[in-house]
């Protein structure tokens, strides 16, 4: 299939200059700087008991305490054999006691195969919801699962919700008014489909929205700050005369807005695409501190569960942070501070303004046990108070492919910114 035409990104960096300040005000500024650094610096998160892949994840916090879990996935052995139901969860409090996962009842299913794939979960309020997903047995058959599950942290239990209207699995699932959870596109079964499926937490009852006006995709990333998410890339399907359907990557973004009067009225226009080239099972989430969203990692190279690409080749992590600014209408490329890039995710969590992903695939499609902080946005919203002194300004330019970007000398965070048988 074609491909969406690449458009230039060009980033014109700009050193800002600071005022003449009072030697207290300066004082000030400089003390202030230095708390938001040492507040800024990630929690050091355990790693999971076990290497997990293409795991759901999510979080909640009841009473300050936050939850942070990890439900089924794809073991290190990267087989049908390795998928499983197994589930943890991290207890993060203020509490002067070393953070240790703890081991939860595996997640129920209906289904003859109790392990998934590509199942997504999110938090509203005090719980967890967890749709969907997909099982494989021996003969690499696979069936998209119309089960829903709400657990309580409280109580440690599994409730069995009102299922999907179609099953999906690889799809995208977005909150909104901490009532509704849109589960946009993702793959069926024989194929993607083009749905945005709401459920209502409050009514338990689903109800079908504006459906998204992109191809139908299966491993895209999004996330959603207040009425407004973006919904990035993905895996579209290529048919052909002569042989069996084939997996392209999809470059295309998509702004959707949500009608403040009507929650299954969405507006969607297209977006320009961050930098040409699509990404698969991205880690994503929006901020309303920051009131922006968040793309990390994920593959250039579209791949079966065992990390090696429909094309034959081995799938390798893209380092790349991809960071839309809704005010703005503009997108800044950044880097992972992580050591490694990951991919082969299905969420971003965020832990005292750092942002973590909860397992997934290093390099030469390694399952990691890992919790590993990408980036943290106290230091960007430092850098962008900073730059409020600058005579610079982040925008972007009128012909739609010029960014110019804002950043700072004084703080070296600012200084960062910058399968083969058509299996799916």
């Amino acid at each position: 299939m074609l491909l969406k035409k690449p458009r230039t990104i060009a980033l014109r960096i700009f050193q800002s200059t600071v005022p003449r300040l009072s030697f207290v005000v300066a004082a000030f500024i400089i003390a202030s700087a230095a708390t938001v650094s040492v507040t800024a610096a990630p929690i050091v998160l355990p790693a999971l008991p076990e290497p997990v892949s293409n795991n759901a994840v999510a979080s909640v916090t009841i009473d300050d305490t936050q939850y942070v879990f990890s439900f089924m996935g794809l073991g290190k052995g990267k087989t049908h054999k390795d998928v499983h139901n197994r589930a943890w969860q991290l207890v993060i409090n203020n509490k002067d006691k070393p953070l240790q996962w703890q081991a939860l009842t595996p997640v129920p299913s209906s289904l003859a195969l109790k392990g998934r794939l590509a199942s997504i979960a999110v938090g509203v309020n005090d719980s967890i919801y967890i749709f969907g997903g997909y099982t494989v047995d021996e003969n690499h058959n696979e069936i998209s699962t119309p089960e829903v599950y709400k657990y309580a942290p409280v109580t440690g239990e599994y409730k069995l919700l009102t299922p999907m209207p179609v099953p999906v699995d690889d799809a995208t699932a977005l909150v909104y008014q901490d009532r509704y959870v849109y589960l946009i596109s993702g793959w069926h079964n024989d194929g993607n489909v083009n749905l945005v499926q709401v459920y209502d937490t409050q009514t338990a009852q689903w109800q079908q929205a504006s459906p998204f006006l992109g191809s139908p995709v299966f491993g895209q990333a999004g996330g959603i700050v207040n009425s407004t998410m973006v919904i990035c890339d993905g895996v579209s399907v290529t048919p052909h005369s002569d042989k069996r359907r084939s997996f392209a990557p999809e470059t295309a973004c998509f702004k959707g807005e949500i009608d403040k009067e009507n929650p299954f009225k969405i507006d969607w226009r297209t977006l320009d695409h961050p930098t040409g080239s699509a990404r698969y099972r991205m880690a994503a989430a929006g901020d309303k501190d920051t009131s922006k969203i968040y793309f990390v990692g994920g593959s250039t190279n579209p791949y079966n569960y065992n990390g090696i690409g429909y094309n034959g080749e081995p799938s390798t992590a893209d380092d790349a942070i991809w960071i839309f600014d809704i005010a703005e209408g503009t997108w800044v490329i950044s880097k992972t501070e992580a050591e490694a890039p990951t991919m082969d995710h299905r969420g971003l969590i965020n832990v005292n303004g750092s942002w973590y992903t909860v397992g997934g695939m290093l390099g030469a499609q390694l399952v990691t046990s890992k919790v590993i902080p990408h980036f943290s946005t106290l230091a960007e919203m430092s850098c962008l108070s900073k730059s409020q002194a600058s005579s610079g300004v982040s925008k972007q330019g009128s012909d739609g492919q010029a960014v110019e970007v804002v950043k700072t000398a004084s703080n070296s965070k600012c200084q960062h910114q910058n399968n083969i048988n058509g299996e799916k």
